[in-house]
């Protein structure tokens, strides 16, 4: 009878350590889905506090992303930030709405290059301008400070480094 319950008692340890950590890997995903929706919310919400936008909060991002270089749609679904039917719309939204401006490539015929209106160096600034007001009390108010962002910068580039392994290496 001991014997059984001694396996009975190790099969329910085994699974604790499990699910501890699935439990957490779960709640990353959820919070890194969540944290990115949260992000384009503030960014929608400066709009409005600023009057307006006929822009979108992913298309502010991308604007943002953007900043001072020249791109392409390929560079910007390389860097990571974009799917490429997203970041294609997106682009030719913007070059119709004023914001960013595009030129064929001067080596390949077939690739476009974009870069920044001053409409869409204005849209940079404000985002620009929201992130620094955030660093201004993300210690006081958010209780986050470099440490906190330090660690989490590293896990999160060792997870990434892990999802790119599943893929490359067929995992």
């Amino acid at each position: 009878m001991s014997a059984v319950m001694d396996a009975r008692a190790r099969a329910k340890v085994q699974p604790v350590a499990e699910e501890t950590i699935q439990g957490e890997y779960l709640q990353a995903l959820r919070l890194i889905e969540r944290l990115h929706r949260l992000l384009l919310d503030v960014i929608k919400d400066e709009f409005q506090r600023q009057g307006g936008s006929d822009l979108n909060s992913v298309q502010a991002l991308l604007i943002y992303n953007i900043g001072e270089s020249e791109l392409t749609a390929g560079d910007l679904k390389r860097g990571g930030y974009y799917l490429g039917s997203n970041v294609s719309y997106n682009l030719k939204k913007l070059v119709d709405m004023g914001y960013i401006h595009y030129k064929k490539s001067e080596t390949d015929g077939r690739s476009v290059r974009v870069s920044l209106t001053d409409k869409g160096h204005d849209v940079c600034d404000v985002v620009n301008k929201l992130y620094q007001r955030q660093l201004s009390s993300i210690e006081t108010v958010g209780s986050v400070d470099n440490e906190d962002l330090k660690h989490l910068n590293k896990a999160l580039m060792r997870l990434e480094r892990f999802w790119s392994h599943q893929i490359l290496y067929r995992l």
